[in-house]
């Protein structure tokens, strides 16, 4: 719009304005954080919400993550019914109870964790899912009892368990009910690792604090997406303690990978077919093994 019928009409240019951008309905395009590209958001949608330019890894909510890695129709969800609680009556800025409701109105979720059980073809299995948009992602009571509840579940089916770790550390308005949770997490993995039962983390961008130091680093396989951020204190935290420039690409999945603290990095069109190969191989393995033992019993 020109400045001279700004000055002559400035009511019809600026309604002439709006007319213009109440064409555009919201949610059509989204903007990469990476390349700044304009992506139209169907496209983006279709291709598992990695940008088409550059490769970026957009962040998912734990909904849309269990629904693009599940098979379709065969989706249970569980253990619903298990809520955060303010324990101490926590109160910084705003008081926690509020924060919960803020959070839960948002994503529509009841917590940070979803818990679902489906199948990967034909491999059946019991997945878990962190939402960033949930307190980031923070592990909370409510979190490690899903946690545990859903390892129990998997145990009792003999299903294996595959877990989404996305989290900015332990909730700290639970402080102590939350830090507990690492040891409860950890405790809970380990008896799937005795019963022999598969247990597949996957890392997606961020992942810190207290959930890498516990369950999300403890997978018989570990994998991150693409250029995720993966540690325990973020790089300003410790370039500040150690007051040494970090290296380039420092606690991306690609760094970890090269030096040795996950197995793999793996594109997230591929995750599914990739999981699905390795449970396969695993399972067999499993198979063969007590098959084994039940013939040396026999003699």
């Amino acid at each position: 719009m020109t400045n001279w019928l700004n000055r002559l009409i400035p009511s019809l240019s600026s309604k002439l304005e709006g007319d213009v951008s109440s064409h555009i309905p919201k949610g059509i395009w989204n903007k990469c954080k990476q390349c700044d590209a304009i992506l139209y958001q169907p496209e983006l949608d279709r291709n598992m919400h990695v940008c088409q330019k550059c490769d970026y890894h957009f962040r998912l909510s734990a909904r849309q993550r269990l629904s693009l890695f599940l098979n379709q129709n065969t989706v249970e969800e569980l253990f619903q019914t298990v809520k955060p609680l303010d324990r101490l009556k926590f109160k910084d800025t705003k008081k926690y109870k509020d924060r919960l409701l803020s959070a839960q109105k948002t994503t529509g979720e009841i917590e940070a964790i979803l818990c679902m059980k489906g199948a990967l073809d034909d491999v059946q299995v019991v997945a878990l899912a962190s939402d960033f948009n949930f307190m980031a992602g923070s592990m909370s009571s409510a979190v490690g009892e899903k946690f545990v509840r859903a390892v129990d579940h998997a145990l009792g089916l003999k299903l294996p368990l595959i877990c989404f770790a996305v989290s900015g550390g332990a909730r700290m308005q639970e402080s102590l009910f939350s830090l507990m949770q690492m040891a409860r997490t950890s405790a809970a993995v380990e008896k799937m690792k005795q019963q022999g039962i598969p247990f597949i983390s996957v890392l997606t961008d961020p992942c810190y604090g207290g959930v890498t130091a516990s369950y999300a680093m403890l997978g018989d396989i570990n994998i991150a997406e693409p250029k995720a951020s993966i540690g325990f204190a973020g790089p300003r935290v410790i370039e500040q303690t150690v007051r040494e420039k970090l290296p380039e690409g420092f606690q991306s999945s690609e760094f970890l990978m090269e030096h040795g603290a996950i197995d793999m990095v793996i594109h997230r069109h591929h995750l599914k077919a990739t999981i699905t190969r390795l449970l396969r191989r695993m399972l067999a393995y499993q198979h063969s093994k007590v098959g084994l033992l039940a013939h040396h019993k026999d003699f």
